[in-house]
């Protein structure tokens, strides 16, 4: 039997993934196959942490650019992740797991505050944490959440379950002959502006030596896939 590559990852689990073909709001079968798939990951021994995206229902820079204060934009966009905390957190239990939602901005009747070596502890534990709010800041995304708790959390990777299977030398949803890299360095990500991942979460995982997978959430197996070693999507590294 194959033991499972890493010991500790980081989940990022983008809006629109939950809300699947509908575009908005939760489509509750996406969040049953991923909360089974999580299941398994956790039966397995690996310790899960997810951060959340909320694009299924506010995205900051997109639907308040030019209405309102980007600032409160990015702050009703965290609102917006706690809900899908919340949601993804109540599907994972009737799965069979303890589930514990950690927020960066406080709101201790639906959450605990986020607190690194609580969330260490619950890790530990075999609990699955999962984070809202983002980091808690406007003018950061859920990306840069993403990579800011792997490292905090000690995270072995960043698994980043995005809506394309993996980075590319130009947008193929334009271009049919666009090449996809099995690995990439963070450098090529930056310089060549390729635009899978945002340049603050691409220069803070190469500060701090942080791999990140890139694949597709198409297929939420990829999840298990990933955690298991298989080669899917594209890593990126030094």
């Amino acid at each position: 039997m194959t033991d499972p590559k890493y010991r500790r990852v980081l989940i990022k689990i983008s809006g629109e993934a939950l809300a699947g073909a509908q575009g908005t709001g939760l489509d509750f079968d996406i969040l049953n196959n991923l909360s089974a798939i999580i299941r398994r990951c956790v039966d397995e021994g690996v310790q899960v942490s997810i951060v959340v995206g909320a694009g299924n229902i506010w995205r900051g820079v997109k639907n308040g650019a030019g209405k309102i204060d980007r600032t409160r934009s990015d702050h009703m966009g965290m609102l917006g992740t706690t809900i899908n905390a919340l949601a993804l957190a109540d599907v994972l239990e009737q799965h069979g797991l303890e589930v514990r939602v950690q927020t960066a901005i406080e709101m201790r009747q639906f959450a605990e505050p986020y607190i690194r070596l609580r969330a260490i502890h619950h890790l530990e534990h075999g609990r699955v944490v999962v984070f809202g709010c983002g980091t808690g800041n406007p003018f950061c995304s859920t990306d840069t959440a993403a990579i800011l708790r792997a490292i905090e959390t000690d995270s072995d990777i960043a698994l980043l379950a995005k809506n394309i299977d993996g980075v590319y030398d130009k947008d193929p949803r334009k271009f049919p002959d666009a090449k996809k890299y099995e690995s990439v360095s963070f450098d090529s990500i930056l310089e060549g502006h390729l635009g899978v991942v945002d340049s603050t979460a691409a220069t803070m995982a190469y500060d701090n030596d942080l791999p990140v997978l890139l694949f597709g959430i198409d297929d939420p197996e990829n999840i298990y896939r990933a955690v298991m070693g298989e080669h899917v999507g594209t890593i990126v590294r030094k």
